[in-house]
C-alpha cells in the first residue's frame, strides 16, 4: 500500500500496515475512504447512544473500534510502540485513567465552559495518542459525543473542512493543537468554532 502522510500524520509501524483487513487497499485515497465509510457507521451508532458514560478506557476503545474495526485488525487496541506524538507507549492506560478521571472532576466542579471542557478533553486525548492511528479524528468525535450528549451543546465544526487531507484547515489545526501543547488554547478554542 501506497501511504502519502499529510503534516502531522502519525506514520505506521510495519506491523501496523499489516493489520489491513482490506487487502485490495493500494492507495492513501482509498484507504481514507473506507475509513470514512467506517467512520460514518460509528457516527449513526453514537447518534443513538442513550449512555453517557463516555470518560473510561472500555467506551474510549470501544468508540475507536466502532470507528475503525471494519478496515483495521488493531481497531480499538492500544499502541505498542512509539510515535512522533504521543506519551510513552507504556504509560498509554495510566494517562487515560488519569484524564478520565480528571474529566469526571471537571463535570463534577464545572470547572469549564463547555467548549473549553470538550477542547481540553480534545487535546489531552490527542497528546496521548493511545492508538496506532486515527487519534485525531477519534478524539474529534469523542469531544462532539461530550458536547452533544453530556453537556447539551452544539457539536464543534473543526474549521468546517476536511482535517484528513493537506489544507489550510489541517495546518490551523495543528498549529492550534502545537498551541495547546504549551496551555494556550485560544487558537484551539477559535478553531473548533471556525
Amino acid at each position: 500500500m501506497i501511504i502519502d502522510y499529510p503534516e502531522g500524520a502519525t506514520p505506521f509501524e510495519p506491523d501496523e500496515t499489516e493489520g489491513l483487513l482490506l487487502t485490495h487497499i493500494t492507495t492513501r485515497a482509498e484507504l481514507d475512504r473506507w475509513e470514512q465509510d467506517n467512520i460514518s457507521q460509528a457516527y449513526l451508532w453514537a447518534e443513538r447512544l442513550k449512555k453517557t458514560d463516555f470518560f473510561n478506557e472500555d467506551f474510549i476503545c470501544r468508540l475507536h473500534k466502532k470507528m475503525f474495526g471494519n478496515v483495521w485488525k488493531w481497531a480499538g487496541k492500544f499502541r505498542k510502540s512509539n510515535k512522533n506524538i504521543g506519551i510513552n507507549w507504556q504509560e498509554i492506560a495510566v494517562e487515560l485513567k488519569k484524564l478520565c478521571d480528571d474529566t469526571k472532576a471537571w463535570t463534577e466542579f464545572e470547572t469549564f465552559t463547555p467548549d473549553e471542557f470538550a477542547v481540553r478533553f480534545h487535546h489531552r486525548l490527542v497528546c496521548i495518542h493511545p492508538f496506532p492511528n486515527g487519534n485525531g479524528r477519534h478524539a474529534r468525535l469523542m469531544a462532539d459525543l461530550i458536547l452533544e450528549k453530556i453537556l447539551k451543546k452544539p457539536a464543534f465544526t473543526w474549521g468546517s473542512a476536511s482535517l484528513i487531507k493537506q489544507g489550510e484547515s489541517r495546518k490551523r489545526y495543528i498549529e492550534s493543537l502545537k498551541a495547546a501543547d504549551n496551555h494556550d488554547y485560544s487558537l484551539l478554542m477559535e478553531f473548533v468554532r471556525s
